[in-house]
Order: structure tokens, then sequence, then C-alpha cells
């Protein structure tokens, strides 16, 4: 299982599944982070906690716990989930 602790700096992942229950869960779906949504890891703070992410264009820092309960899988060029434009 990969999470979004195990990317690095500049990697993009695709959320799979996230782990939290209850009010953990549905914090992390407040803020926007939901199965087949992109996220891309833009910084990790000195000592690597809390991470910053961008997801549905804003930029949201999470706790490297919380980032231990979201299930991704890496995006590749080959694997975009980009439609084309018209």
């Amino acid at each position: 299982m990969l999470t979004l602790n195990d990317l690095k700096v500049g990697e993009t992942a695709v959320v799979v599944r996230l782990h939290g229950k209850g009010p953990v869960r549905r914090r992390m779906m407040d803020m926007g982070i939901t199965k087949g949504v992109p996220v891309l890891v833009r910084k990790l703070a000195p000592l690597g906690d809390p991470v910053e992410l961008t997801v549905r264009h804003y930029e949201l820092s999470l706790r490297k716990d919380d980032c231990a309960l979201i299930e991704v899988e890496r995006q590749t060029d080959a694997g975009s989930r980009a439609t084309p434009s018209r």
C-alpha cells in the first residue's frame, strides 16, 4: 500500500482510498481529498512534518499522521487521467 508519506516532492498521485474513520475521514473529505483526486506534493517542512500538497487547485498542509491514512497510486504521464481539450 502506497500512501502520501511515500511520495517525494514534485510527485503526483491519485487518491485511491481514505483509511481514516469517523471525524478524521470526514475532515479529509471536507478538505477535498476524495477518491480519484490528483494530489501533488509541493513541499516538506525541514523535519518532514507537515507536508504541503496541492489538491483541487489549492494548497493544503497535512500532518504526516494524516498523510499515512491516504492511500494513493502514483500518476505517470502514460497513466494520466487528463481529458483532451476540445
